[in-house]
């Protein structure tokens, strides 16, 4: 893809939307669709990486209530024609279809490549690439098993909602807030995936989520891993303007 002259491509994740409750996200919610509304003049693509919501779960012919705002400034921009894709997260991993119908917004559960004017992406949430992280590898694969899911449909969305929602914020594995703190690079696991990533093929920027953490990190003189941080405590977001990507804070 080659970005028209004076457009961008915009990179945002980890907005936890709905918690610690709903009213509480409200304020952060505000700001993230100020910003949309913003970066909507000089967009060529806008990125999600992954848990803007604190849960979300699709059962057939009902999506968890709120995000009212959010998901009106989304369908908005996708039906200006301003492309937006959204990868999913640890906390947004049930989404299924609801998306792609109602905002032709596409979903993806897996990192994907990209090349905008000749550099090459590797992007995705972050979620279970690398060593180490087995608790959450092991809850993962129980998540995403079509008999667990089979199990929750079939409980009244008020209750599973609820529980899950409790769940979210309760349970560190989920929630990730035992992280938040940089380890050092040889300690963090998306730095060594993307390491070991660079060994099969170049690429120039491997964008992720999850760790709520803005980071920069050099992998070799040039590809770097950037972590876009949070809409929680840091309000960071990625800008790739068609020669180089930063990190900015809204």
């Amino acid at each position: 893809m080659q970005i028209p002259k004076g457009k961008k491509i915009y990179f945002a994740s980890d907005n936890h939307l709905g918690a610690p409750t709903q009213e509480q996200s409200r304020p952060r919610e505000r700001k993230f669709v100020a910003w949309l509304d913003e970066i909507k003049q000089d967009a060529a693509a806008i990125f999600l990486m992954g848990d803007l919501f604190d849960f979300w779960f699709e059962y057939k012919t009902v999506v968890p209530k709120g995000f009212t705002r959010t998901l009106g400034k989304l369908a908005e921009i996708s039906d200006s024609g301003i492309p937006i894709y959204y990868f999913v997260g640890n906390h947004d991993l049930w989404m299924n279809g609801y998306f792609e119908a109602e905002l032709n917004i596409p979903v993806y559960h897996k990192p994907q490549e990209y090349t905008f004017n000749n550099k090459t992406f590797f992007i995705g949430h972050g979620d279970g690439l690398g060593p180490g992280d087995k608790g959450y590898k092991r809850m993962k694969k129980v998540f995403t098993n079509p008999f667990s899911k089979w199990l929750f449909r079939w409980l009244h969305p008020d209750l599973g909602v609820k529980l899950a929602q409790y769940m979210s914020v309760k349970n560190k594995l989920i929630s990730g807030d035992e992280d938040a703190k940089f380890l050092g690079e040889e300690n963090e696991w998306l730095v060594q995936y993307c390491k070991k990533k660079q060994e099969e093929k170049h690429r120039d920027y491997y964008v992720f989520g999850h760790r709520h953490l803005p980071l920069n990190i050099a992998l070799n003189e040039t590809s770097k891993y950037i972590n876009l941080g949070d809409w929680i405590s840091y309000y960071t977001y990625g800008v790739f303007d068609g020669e180089t990507m930063e990190l900015k804070e809204y």
